[in-house]
């Protein structure tokens, strides 16, 4: 049996195990074996990254540091993000099943996060206000909210963590970050650039291990301020209820359901290539994967053909090979709900038209073929149930009208694709669509620059761009008397 790799989690800057001494391990989804030994944080461990996330934000260099001090942090982190990023591509897909070069793409473009968010330390700024009130001079100050709890996914973790601590860290707060439990090892390989970054102890700490008591002791914590999460709904009715014991502010993003939208007039190669990378790529393991395929049903036939001999070649395979197309899925819990989900389709009437199963050819791993299935109605199941996995569920309409009141037939509402030569008619529905990405004639493009976040069950709060800043803050309000004048006697009415 291979040696496993040893990690230890990061709190108040120092390498650490669990207190009591007890890990999990990290299996390999393309091998199916164990690779990887994970602290298992007690309510101890957690107390403790907590309280060191709170002195290192009311006490020594840090709350001492101006913004620009801080900016300057952040660039050493990209840099190093930057130069690392084959190791924790590498380490990543080993964890997770995600492809390498993806991964690898991914951590080397998080550092432009990291860049824009030294960008953003200095520009954060107060107003004065024309107040109505002579010999009153009032102006705001924007403060730091103090201890950030970070709960990031197993799913595309390095950008999440870039869009959380990017902007608490350049607003002035200390960050408590929790890996996924389903693949930790990245996030710790990240908290040692963190280190050599030089930031100073207590400033981001990392943490590791299940819900109860790791992620409920967080996120319940009175020391904590905020917490942004990125999960599943059930995880996050837990999250809400911990955060009445500390009445921290709460942003969550909870996946999606996205419907992707080809009208008649759409170029159908461009929307075709969109929807395989909407759906397939990363396994169809995006929180934005377009598994709701709205088809005009002037293209519908055309477009499937295409679509399903695209996907009959994608190369399924090991994740770190530069060939494979398409990893496995990242754990067993998924590949279950996903056989059950599509079984329970066809009984309902869908229509398989292509995979629906595990590759013959690869018997280790969890691996599963892209899925196309052809639904004849809205009310399926599998077609509002997120899967998280490459399975695209297809729907014929006739109208605009009548695929807006399809696309919004949802309780999900993160992001949408629309495809379309009509440019009045791109800028009408993307309007109408109840989500908070939508993309026109393209898909799954991000920026530092672009905010995104959910409507309805996707959650609420926004992450990226500047807004983020303002977020990661609080206002203040300070009133100065500039009158010599003493104060009037209170009891005497003018």
């Amino acid at each position: 049996m291979a040696q496993l790799a040893q990690y230890q989690m990061l709190i108040d800057g120092e390498w650490t195990d669990a207190s009591d001494g007890k890990t999990f391990t990290s299996a390999n989804p393309s091998t199916g074996t164990d690779w990887a030994q994970i602290p298992e944080a007690t309510a101890e461990d957690v107390d403790r990254a907590v309280q060191a996330a709170h002195r290192a934000f009311t006490e020594g260099p840090w709350a001492d540091a101006v913004p620009t001090e801080r900016g300057r942090y952040l660039r050493k982190l990209a840099d190093l993000l930057a130069d690392q990023s084959e190791q924790l591509g590498r380490t990543e897909s080993i964890d997770t099943g995600k492809m390498l070069k993806e991964t690898r793409w991914q951590a080397k473009y998080i550092a432009e996060f990291f860049h824009y968010y030294a960008g953003c330390a200095d520009k954060l700024h107060g107003t004065t206000l024309p107040i109505d009130k002579p010999d009153l001079f009032v102006f705001t100050d924007r403060e730091p909210l103090g201890v950030v709890a970070a709960v990031v996914p197993w799913n595309s973790q390095l950008f999440l963590v870039a869009v959380k601590v990017g902007p608490a860290l350049a607003a002035g707060n200390t960050v408590v970050l929790k890996a996924s439990e389903h693949a930790s090892a990245a996030m710790l390989e990240f908290g040692k650039l963190v280190e050599q970054a030089g930031f100073p102890p207590g400033v981001v700490n990392i943490v590791t291990g299940h819900g109860d008591p790791c992620g409920k002791s967080l996120t319940s914590h009175p020391l904590v301020q905020r917490i942004s999460f990125t999960g599943g709904p059930e995880s996050a009715r837990h999250v809400v209820r911990n955060s009445a014991e500390n009445f921290a502010e709460v942003s969550l993003e909870l996946g999606g359901k996205s419907p992707f939208i080809v009208f008649e007039d759409a170029d159908v190669e461009s929307a075709v290539n969109a929807s395989i990378a909407g759906i397939f790529g990363a396994t169809g393991q995006s929180c934005v994967a377009g598994s709701r395929l709205y088809l005009h049903e002037d293209i519908a036939d055309e477009f499937l053909k295409i679509m399903v001999d695209l996907a009959s070649k994608i190369q399924i395979g090991d994740p770190l090979e530069d060939d494979t197309q398409m990893g496995p899925l990242c754990t067993q819990g998924q590949m279950e709900h996903i056989e059950r989900e599509v079984a329970h389709a066809q009984t309902e009437g869908a229509t398989l038209l292509h995979g629906g199963k595990r590759p013959a050819s690869l018997q280790n791993g969890l691996y599963y073929e892209p899925t196309i299935l052809d639904c004849p109605r809205q009310d399926l199941r599998i077609v509002d149930t997120e899967l998280f996995g490459p399975v695209l569920s297809v729907i014929r309409f006739k109208t605009e009208e009548e695929v807006l009141k399809l696309a919004n037939d949802t309780k999900h509402g993160l992001a949408a694709g629309i495809f379309t030569r009509n440019s009045a008619r791109s800028i009408r529905v993307a309007k109408a669509v109840k989500a908070g990405i939508v993309w026109v004639n393209t898909y799954r493009v991000v920026s530092p620059i672009a905010e995104f976040g959910g409507f309805k069950g996707s959650g609420y709060g926004r992450e990226s761009g500047f807004q983020a800043m303002y977020d990661y803050t609080r206002p203040k309000t300070i009133w100065m008397n500039m009158s010599d004048e003493p104060m009037a006697n209170p009891f005497v009415m003018r």
